[in-house]
């Protein structure tokens, strides 16, 4: 299923709210059907198995809960630890991942594996510094839009794509480093698994 995005050009309104000038990402890659349906069960069902914690931002409890594999990232001080490792469930869609972001999967050494509830959100942010130029990611279950905006005003770009069921996404270059980028709520339970590589020290 090809993303689903507006003319080339145009001033758009997404949801009456967000407003600029169409502009893709450089450096934005989405690949429909990165693993097929039952692959997609298998991996849902793992997911689902998986102790979850809850997000604290800013002082409010996010409605997403999240598991880190590889290592810890902590949303208050911004650190990261080690944590347990990847399992091996999740090794096969991290090498698909790695060879559609065209790095070693090694090299992807953070997973993120995030629930979203129906109705739940992500706001508007950059991946945190402490992780390197390449972020690559796969949305199981309920689609979504991702969306991304930049600059202010009459500078403002905006930019948005469905991601649909068993799709990925990578984000390298300016779409990683230039663009903030946010989910709207989602309609149905939705999984991500998000993998990063760390900056380098």
């Amino acid at each position: 299923m090809p993303p689903r995005h507006r003319p080339a050009g145009a001033t758009v309104g997404l949801m009456g709210r967000m407003r600029g000038t169409h502009e893709r990402p450089a450096g934005l890659t989405y690949q429909p059907e990165l693993v097929s349906r039952d692959e997609e069960r298998s991996l849902l069902t793992a997911l689902a198995a998986y102790d979850s914690h809850e997000v604290r931002m800013h002082g409010r409890i996010a409605r997403r809960t999240v598991r880190h594999f590889g290592f810890d990232y902590d949303y208050g001080s911004f650190q990261l630890t080690e944590a347990e490792a990847l399992p091996v469930e999740l090794h096969e869609v991290r090498e698909r991942c790695a060879r559609l972001a065209g790095v070693p999967a090694a090299t992807l050494a953070q997973a993120l594996v995030t629930r979203y509830p129906p109705g739940s959100v992500i706001g508007w942010h950059r991946d945190a510094p402490a992780f390197g130029p390449t972020v690559a990611g796969i949305s199981l279950g309920s689609a979504c839009l991702l969306r991304f905006q930049r600059g202010r005003a009459d500078e403002r770009r905006v930019y948005e794509v469905e991601l649909a069921p068993r799709s990925a996404y990578v984000l390298a270059g300016a779409a990683r480093s230039a663009w903030q980028h946010s989910i709207p709520p989602v309609p149905e339970l939705r999984y991500s698994i998000t993998f990063r590589q760390l900056r380098a020290s």
